[in-house]
C-alpha cells in the first residue's frame, strides 16, 4: 500500500513539473534557418549522420529533436555543464545562431525506423506506460508522451526511435550520477530505481517507437 502511494505521489509530481514548466515556455522563442543548418551539420555527420540518423547505435540520432532541447544541449556541451570532451571541442567556436540553425535542420528530419526485439519491447512498453509502483518508477509517458515525441514547451526531448544501446547507456549514466541533471534530478532519481532488465526492455521499446 505504501509503495503504491509513493508511486501515485511520484506520478503526480511529474505532472505538476510539466504544468509548471509549460506555463513559462511561451517566453522562449526559437529561430534558426534549416538550410544554413544543413551546411553547418556537415561536421556533425560523421557521428550523427547527414540527416541526423546515426549509424552507430552508441551515438544518438538527432533527427526530429525539438529545437529548444537541441540548442540547450549544445550550449551545455559548450560550457562544460554536460561533459563530453569530443563534443566540447567541436562546439567551442560555434555561436548561439549556429546552434539554432543546426537545431532547425535536425528538427525537420525524420527519425529512421529500426528493427527491434518484439518480446523485449513488449516488456518495455508496460514500464514506459505504467511505470513500476513497487520500485517507485514513474511512467515515462508522463514526460515523453504516448508516442515518445516529448514535450517541446516543457523541454522534454523526443526519444521515439532512439537507439536502444544509446538510451540504455544514458539511463545507466543518469543512475550512476555520471550524467548530471538537466531540468531537474528526475531522470537520476528514476533511473537509479531501474533494474538492468528494465533498462534494456524500456530502451528497446523506445527504439521500436519509430515504427509508430
Amino acid at each position: 500500500m505504501i509503495r503504491k502511494l509513493r508511486h501515485l505521489v511520484m506520478n503526480t509530481m511529474v505532472g505538476l513539473v510539466i504544468i509548471l514548466i509549460s506555463s513559462t515556455s511561451s517566453v522562449f522563442s526559437m529561430s534558426g534557418d534549416p538550410q544554413l543548418g544543413q551546411s553547418k551539420a556537415l561536421f556533425c555527420s560523421a557521428c550523427h549522420g547527414q540527416d541526423g540518423n546515426s549509424m552507430n547505435p552508441t551515438w544518438p540520432s538527432l533527427a526530429g529533436q525539438h529545437r529548444k532541447y537541441t540548442v540547450t544541449a549544445l550550449q551545455n556541451y559548450q560550457n562544460g555543464s554536460r561533459e563530453n570532451i569530443v563534443m566540447q571541442a567541436q562546439l567551442m567556436a560555434l555561436s548561439k545562431e549556429d546552434f539554432e540553425d543546426l537545431a532547425a535542420y535536425y528538427n525537420i528530419q525524420k527519425i529512421a525506423k529500426k528493427d527491434f526485439d518484439y518480446d523485449l519491447a513488449q516488456q518495455g512498453e508496460s514500464l514506459y506506460r505504467g511505470g513500476n509502483s513497487q520500485s517507485g518508477v514513474a511512467a515515462c509517458i508522463a514526460c515523453h508522451g504516448p508516442t515518445g515525441r516529448g514535450n517541446p514547451g516543457a523541454g522534454y526531448p523526443s526519444i521515439a526511435g532512439q537507439h536502444a544501446a544509446y538510451t540504455a547507456s544514458a539511463l545507466k549514466s543518469y543512475a550512476s550520477g555520471e550524467r548530471k541533471a538537466g531540468l531537474n534530478d528526475m531522470m537520476q532519481a528514476l533511473s537509479s530505481r531501474l533494474s538492468d532488465q528494465e533498462i534494456q526492455a524500456v530502451s528497446e521499446y523506445i527504439q521500436a517507437l519509430a515504427s509508430h
